[in-house]
Order: structure tokens, then sequence, then C-alpha cells
């Protein structure tokens, strides 16, 4: 059972760290971009891979929890917490992508990418602090 409890905690983390990842390439990519078709397309197949790594971090999280016999803490809410949060960042942020009008607009996409790297940077905000916090 204890090996099975440390797996499923190396799984998180390795979890968590992968998405710090494509948060920053997340960065990058848009901080690159020029225009939004080519970002949009790009975004199409990183975008699933972001809400898989949050389901996976989600999942295996869960797991540890009733592995504990569902002992809440302050971390277990926090990191809970925090997974809501990042889905609903991902969520604001491809919903802002999403309305072509607003896009394809002249200066559109220069505010697109404000709002998209605010978001971005709360999300790499939160997994930093919250890696730093369980790693203390």
């Amino acid at each position: 059972m204890e090996a099975m409890y440390k797996m499923g905690l190396e799984i998180h983390y390795f979890g968590v760290m992968v998405l710090m990842g494509v948060v920053m390439f997340n960065i990058v990519m848009l901080a690159l971009s020029k225009q939004v078709i080519r970002y949009s397309k790009r975004m199409r197949i990183v975008m699933p891979i972001s809400a898989s790594l949050i389901a996976l971090i989600l999942f295996t999280g869960s797991i540890m929890m009733a592995a504990k016999h569902l002992h809440f803490t302050f971390a277990n809410l926090a990191m809970i917490v925090v997974g809501i949060v990042m889905i609903i960042l991902e969520a604001k942020r491809y919903k802002t992508l999403k309305r072509r009008t607003d896009i394809t607009d002249e200066g559109a996409f220069d505010l697109y990418k404000r709002k998209a790297f605010r978001f971005l940077g709360i999300e790499a905000a939160l997994l930093l602090a919250l890696s730093v916090w369980m790693m203390v």
C-alpha cells in the first residue's frame, strides 16, 4: 500500500511539473505569435494537453486523499481551489479567443494577448507558489 501511495505522489508531482512546463510553453507561444489564426490553431492542440494535465492532477490528488481516508487538510483544500481556479482561467482564456468578431478587429489580438498573459501569469504564479509551499 505504501508503494502505491508513493507512486501516486510521484505521478502527481510529475503532472504538476509538466503542467508548469505547458504553462511556460503557452506564455512563449503567445509572446512569439503575430497572427491570430496560426495562434488559435496551435492553441487547439495545446489546450487539450493543459486540460488533461489539470484533470490528471485533480484525479491523482483525489486518489491520494482517498488513500488518506479523506483526511482534509488546509493544503488539500488549497490544491482543490487552485485546480478549480486554473480550470476557470483556461476556460476564460479560450472563450476570449473564441470570439472571432473581436479578435479579427484591428488591435484585438494585442488586447487578447494582454488578457491571456494575465491569465497565464496567474496560473504560473499559483502553480509555483503551491509547489514551493508543498516542498517546504
